[in-house]
């Protein structure tokens, strides 16, 4: 009889048996129509925040910059360096555009779930709100009459025309994909915009007669390209890629082509240009070396960059400062902490200095703190959320700022659970230093990230974005000497299913092959090289985010499809150290349904876990918002990544995105082994929380033999029963929480699973249950030998097939 599983079993119980469970975070603003990676069009395309000074317009005559910063538009005075803030309120502005008579101005409103293009009145302040939904990118036409934006209001991005005197809009572009900043050419026949469709980010000129395009610009994943048209509408100016850094470069609209580089250096990411009035200066903000943008020009003939600086902020109402000071229970030195300040209307209150950073989950704007802190904010209250990784429930407090004075508050914060006084580690090992965002990072800028969420061990990962291997250099840079230690790894990413690999002593060459490679697309390359190339140099490889569709994967030859090409094969053949139970990007119960069976037939393959955040992004998940927990031999002990990896290759493990689980099976813990199974044993749980917990159970061999809805709120509970054992196999512990979660969480629900405790020995497996493993997988390795098939028909794949054979051979002696 086929073994209950997780997903039929467990889920009964808990609170997500109502809906459709998914882990994966999905989107948080508007869905967009066509669009498979949200994470991506937020991450890229939709505003920052950020207290430097960012989306210039220049005001028809030249003497006024509007511009954003903190989340509201400004006036910048180019004689006197004064800027003047113009909007107010709990919501973000940003983008503005002015109208040819110079006397409005339109702009992009954030509320945090939907984007809305507003058009201010400069004289009367009067606002008028244009779309709302997924609207942005507003520019004037030339004549006043009508406003250009991008759009979801057909499902896709697209671009529309509002007429100012009548209202009606019109929709311009109609195609499949993103279609951007829209720039109306003063001859008014045509529309220079963006669109990201198919793999190509393009600039494109439009005939607004007969909807005939040029394509001026082409390039795959152009992450942070933006265009902008002269006056004149003779050029171009935009950021593209270069070797070391993205470039300014300016292209003819009517002869595209050759391009002249305007500005370019190391590890730079000029944004958002414009033009000025003239047509003679460029305008662009960037980061500097402490993620604040910086306002620059340069000549449009070329010429040295010069800064474009304000000399006085006026918020047009008093402001006061907040010193804030965080530090753990019991102790008086201050603590690294994850903040979120924002004032009596809502809107954030943001740092001078250090990236702030906006969660998809729970639509809080937040940033990293030392311990101390002081921020500018407009008088009235203020509120402060801290919190100091995974183990501290949040802690807030609401402070009264007075004008022009300082005002501290203190907050504790008590952790749960002391992890390393009990000899556990935690590390993210799958996110992106860089990754095509907005604030390109320099390894040492992850410390603050890493203090701040209580993080022991890092392994950012290098890859590649599109066809472009970014950011190589950094392999050898590493900090191993003390805590939080980092060693950079490598992701490759195949259409196989993406690898990760860390702790090997040389990058993996080709970093990408398989169906829809430019270069490799039907080479006999397949996942086993890169895990056995970690294996061989000492490191381990895992599979990442694995399953991203929610639900049970084995129901049917569809939901089988959900897992990656290669997996089964490599998991069943025994090239898999790990798996990436637990990841943002992916649901850890459909992952976990097929790390059961393989651990179920007896492969001893470890649980991982990461964010896959792309840590230069705005709009990002904390890093550790995924994470695993790794016990040293002995218990309490100095800690190297030498013996950390041999642990978490060991399993001596569990993954978490909120719960803290401790498993004691006959007082044997995850990694060890049950001296001899058919029997009942006593287990134990110490379950810590600062999240709630609705459900936490026992899985022996992936069935549910006890399970218990905790009584805790946040805090610690202790469990304790008995389970009967077959003669061979595993157990695990596995805690579940409702539908959303809270901060310090920021996953859409708890989720927490131990590594196994084996019986017998390590690699044992009980007969019914392994044979049940083995006829599931095999119905998988249909599927993926269906996909090998088209993707490698007519190649000469001999390695690759023989390897599939391999796995079908194994899975049907198993599955008799």
């Amino acid at each position: 009889m086929r073994a209950l599983r997780i997903a039929a079993s467990f889920l009964a119980i808990t609170s997500l048996a109502s809906t459709t469970a998914s882990a994966q975070w999905r989107n948080r603003y508007p869905k967009l129509v066509g669009s498979s990676h949200h994470v991506y069009v937020e991450g890229y395309e939709l505003p920052v925040v950020n207290a430097g000074v960012y989306d210039p317009a220049e005001s028809p005559d030249g003497r006024t910059l509007a511009i954003a910063s903190r989340g509201w538009i400004w006036l910048l005075d180019r004689t006197s360096g004064e800027a003047r803030r113009v909007t107010r309120g709990g919501k973000m502005d940003s983008r503005p555009a002015w109208s040819p008579d110079g006397k409005s101005l339109a702009f992009v409103r954030d509320d945090g779930s939907t984007l809305a293009v507003v058009i201010r009145d400069m004289q009367s302040g009067a606002e008028r709100e244009i779309e709302r939904g997924f609207a942005m990118d507003p520019a004037f036409a030339r004549d006043g009459r009508s406003l250009y934006y991008s759009s979801n209001a057909s499902g896709g991005l697209d671009i529309w025309r509002f007429d100012l005197a009548s209202g009606e809009k019109s929709r311009i572009t109609t195609d499949a994909g993103m279609e951007l900043a829209a720039m109306p050419h003063p001859d008014g026949r045509r529309l220079v915009y963006m669109v990201k469709a198919g793999g190509a980010d393009q600039i494109r000129v439009r005939s607004l007669a007969d909807g005939k395009e040029t394509v001026l610009v082409t390039g795959p994943i152009l992450a942070q390209m933006r265009p902008a048209l002269s006056p004149d509408g003779s050029v171009v100016a935009y950021t593209y890629p270069g070797v070391k850094g993205w470039e300014l470069r300016l292209m003819s609209v009517e002869r595209p082509g050759p391009t002249v580089l305007l500005v370019a250096r190391d590890n730079g990411l000029p944004l958002s240009p414009v033009w000025s009035a003239d047509g003679r200066t460029i305008y662009y903000s960037e980061s500097d070396a402490e993620q604040r943008l910086v306002l620059h020009g340069v000549p449009k003939a070329g010429g040295p960059v010069f800064d474009i600086l304000v000399r006085h902020w006026n918020w047009g109402e008093p402001t006061g400062r907040v010193l804030v000071r965080t530090h753990l229970a019991g102790r008086a030195d201050p603590t690294p902490a994850r903040l979120s300040v924002v004032d009596q209307q809502g809107h954030p209150v943001l740092p001078e200095h250090g990236q702030p950073r906006s969660d998809g989950q729970n639509g809080i704007v937040f940033f990293y703190s030392p311990g101390e802190m002081e921020l500018v904010a407009p008088v009235g209250s203020v509120t402060i959320t801290a919190v100091h990784g995974l183990a501290t429930p949040l802690q807030t407090e609401t402070v009264q700022v007075t004008s022009g004075q300082t005002r501290a508050v203190e907050l504790e914060l008590t952790p749960v659970w002391d992890a390393r006084a009990a000899g556990w580690y935690s590390g993210d090992h799958h996110f992106h230093l860089n990754f095509g965002g907005q604030f390109p990072l320099v390894p040492s800028d992850l410390l603050p990230l890493l203090r701040g969420e209580d993080l022991d061990v890092a392994t950012p990962l290098i890859g590649n974005l599109a066809n472009r291997f970014e950011h190589g250099d950094y392999w050898t840079w590493h900090r191993l000497d003390q805590a939080p230690l980092i060693r950079f790894g490598q992701e490759v990413r195949p259409s196989l299913g993406h690898t990760g690999l860390i702790g090997d002593e040389s990058l993996f060459w080709p970093w990408t092959y398989g169906a829809g490679t430019q270069v490799y697309p039907q080479d006999d390359i397949s996942n086993v090289d890169p895990l056995t190339h970690a294996r061989r140099e000492g490191g381990i490889g895992t599979y990442m985010h694995p399953v991203q569709a929610p639900g049970d994967p084995f129901v049917n030859a569809e939901t089988l499809a959900a897992i990656p090409t290669e997996l089964v094969a490599d998991g069943v053949e025994g090239v898999l150290d790990a798996i990436e139970v637990a990841c943002v990007w992916s649901d850890e119960i459909a992952t976990a349904e097929v790390w059961h069976r393989l651990l179920s037939l007896g492969m001893p393959i470890a649980p991982n876990a990461g964010t896959d955040v792309m840590a230069d992004f705005y709009r990002t998940p904390a890093l550790g918002a995924t994470r695993i927990y790794v016990r040293l031999d002995g218990g309490r002990q100095q800690l190297s990544f030498g013996d950390y990896l041999a642990a978490l290759k060991a399993g001596r493990s569990f993954v978490t995105n909120g719960p803290l689980v401790e498993l004691r099976v006959d007082g044997k813990q995850p990694g060890e082994i049950l001296s001899r199974g058919e029997r009942p044993v006593p287990f134990t749980l110490e379950l810590h929380s600062a999240v709630p917990v609705d459900s936490v159970a026992i899985l022996v061999n992936g069935v549910v033999a006890w399970h218990v809805k905790p009584t805790l709120v946040n805090g610690s509970q202790h469990l304790s029963g008995t389970v009967a054992v077959p003669a061979g196999g595993w157990v695990a512990a596995v805690a579940l929480g409702p539908k959303t979660t809270q901060w310090p969480a920021m996953d859409s629900y708890s989720y927490a699973h131990t590594a196994p405790v084996w019986i017998g020995h390590v690699g044992s497996s009980d007969p019914v249950a392994a044979r049940a493993a083995a006829r599931d997988l095999l119905r998988a390795l249909d599927v993926a030998d269906g996909r090998v098939n088209t993707q490698y028909a007519g190649a000469n794949v001999p390695k690759l097939r023989e390897h599939f054979r391999r796995a079908r051979a194994t899975l049907e002696a198993r599955a008799q």
